[in-house]
């Protein structure tokens, strides 16, 4: 059981260092977004992705730990969280310590990760509404009123150019 525990807690420390670079490579999102660098804003997604990798196989490892810590404690797996093993483990204070402080630590990792991409996800959001704000002004020159823009011959032709929108092709 001991080594279940201490598996446990080593497998929680990788993710929370996982965690902890997908947060730092977050934060570098956001002055890349308000810049509008797209470039540099889908390399940081690759990085992104790599770290996510890693942290896939972690999290399915934690499960089986917890799976198998389950089967030990006679407990149902699906039900057993490191919330939970914690309370369990009252007999045993120095495992309860130590997985109280990466569950304390991942928790405040996972939080803070939740705040800069709900920021990022504002700062996308207002990018793109500025975006279409931009497209309905260009959208607005094709519409403008048609006075004084005659000739001699009484042809208006700023009309004969507006009829075709910025996007169209020749067909």
């Amino acid at each position: 059981m001991a080594s279940l525990i201490e598996e446990l807690i080593d497998v929680l420390q990788k993710e929370n260092e996982e965690y902890q670079k997908l947060l730092a490579i977050s934060m570098e999102k956001t002055p890349v977004i308000v810049e509008g660098n797209i470039t540099k804003l889908q390399e940081i997604v690759a990085r992104e992705q790599e770290v996510v990798d890693v942290i896939g196989p972690l999290e399915k490892k934690r499960i089986n730990v917890l799976n198998g810590i389950g089967n030990v404690l006679n407990k149902d797996p699906d039900k057993l969280s490191v919330g939970n093993l914690i309370k369990l483990m009252e007999k045993q204070p120095k495992f309860q310590k130590q997985l109280t402080d990466i569950h304390d630590a991942l928790k405040y990792t996972l939080d803070q990760m939740v705040t800069v991409n709900e920021n990022n996800k504002l700062l996308l959001q207002q990018s793109l509404e500025l975006v279409e704000f931009d497209l309905n002004i260009m959208r607005g020159f094709r519409s403008v009123p048609e006075t004084a823009n005659y000739n001699k011959g009484a042809y208006n032709e700023i009309g004969s150019n507006l009829g075709r929108g910025y996007f169209d092709t020749k067909q």
